[in-house]
């Protein structure tokens, strides 16, 4: 099975961070959101990764082939930015195998695909939410999906589709993205993805869904932090520190430095950064940043940022109340 990812995003919500660096590679509970998605991958014997770029498409591929160098992966540019089905059609010479997988590369999810692939039906994760108005939504009828609408403004559905794709004839996807680009059927403006997959639903190809509850989206700064709360639940990582107290679950990088602080809880610190005289908790610090004085909370520190708080001198009387902004 080869895995389609998708990592062409500009990452607009998450400005400035993504101006210098790719929204999957944003640290987020000690690894860029890219790595744990093939981490997820190879738990699950997926050794084959199409990835579709374009904004700083070099910093991925770099990070790919140096981090994860027995993966067999392929890198297709996405020379125009013209929707999510847009991106999979230019994927398509890289197609060599029945079965792919296609991934959202910004969603962190924790689920078992091995009861989902082994079924060999087209599927689709999706979650219930409260307000589908911002997903594709899946209509069902009789356990197969009946039709797929892109961010509907009525409610029909509340079951979202979280950006797991299950496809077990990918000639019928080809076909449809094929349909799709010729005919220029667009929604809002784009080719999507969820119209290619309504043609094949509509050429006859059964597909269903399977529920993710372990589904985490990293395309908000809140969302960002959220995730990583949850990452940290799952596993604390640090060393221990000299007159530093440490809150857990955090993720302190080996060889970060830090004194005369307190760091969390919910905190990820990456690599090489130095951190002094400092409060953190509830906040991603990037790699190589220096952080002095400062009292930071539900905060996203950028790589090789320098932050210098200031301590204050009060000479307060009976019953006053003194806020720092």
């Amino acid at each position: 099975m080869r895995a389609i990812i998708p990592v062409a995003g500009i990452g607009s919500r998450l400005k400035p961070h993504t101006y210098s660096t790719p929204k999957v590679l944003l640290n987020v509970g000690g690894k860029p959101i890219l790595g744990h998605i093939l981490d997820k991958l190879f738990t699950e014997n997926i050794n084959k990764a199409t990835f579709i770029i374009g904004h700083l498409g070099e910093m991925i591929k770099e990070y790919v082939s140096k981090e994860y160098p027995r993966l067999d992966a392929t890198f297709i540019e996405q020379e125009s930015m013209e929707g999510l089905g847009h991106a999979i059609y230019t994927a398509i010479p890289t197609f060599d195998e029945k079965e792919i997988f296609i991934i959202l590369g910004d969603t962190v999810f924790d689920v078992n695909l091995k009861d989902v692939f082994k079924n060999k039906v087209s599927s689709l994760g999706v979650k219930h939410v409260d307000d589908p108005k911002r997903f594709g939504v899946a209509v069902m009828q009789n356990g197969f999906i009946k039709t797929l609408i892109e961010k509907p403004q009525t409610l029909v559905s509340n079951l979202a589709l979280v950006g797991l794709y299950y496809i077990s004839n990918s000639d019928v996807l080809i076909k449809s993205l094929n349909q799709l680009v010729k005919k220029d059927l667009r929604t809002k403006g784009e080719l999507q993805l969820t119209d290619a997959l309504q043609i094949m639903i509509d050429m006859g190809e059964k597909i269903t869904t399977f529920p993710v509850e372990g589904w985490f989206d990293c395309g908000k700064p809140e969302t960002l932090l959220s995730t990583n709360r949850y990452l940290l639940d799952q596993k604390s990582v640090c060393k221990k520190f000299d007159n530093v107290v440490i809150n857990h679950p955090v993720f302190i990088a080996d060889d970060a430095h830090i004194e005369n602080s307190v760091i969390g809880p919910y905190t990820t610190i990456d690599k090489e950064c130095r951190i002094s005289d400092s409060i953190i908790r509830n906040s991603i610090v990037g790699s190589n940043a220096v952080v002095n004085m400062a009292m930071l909370e539900n905060s996203l520190i950028g790589n090789n940022s320098i932050i210098n708080g200031s301590f204050h001198r009060l000479n307060s009387g009976d019953s006053s109340e003194i806020d720092f902004y």
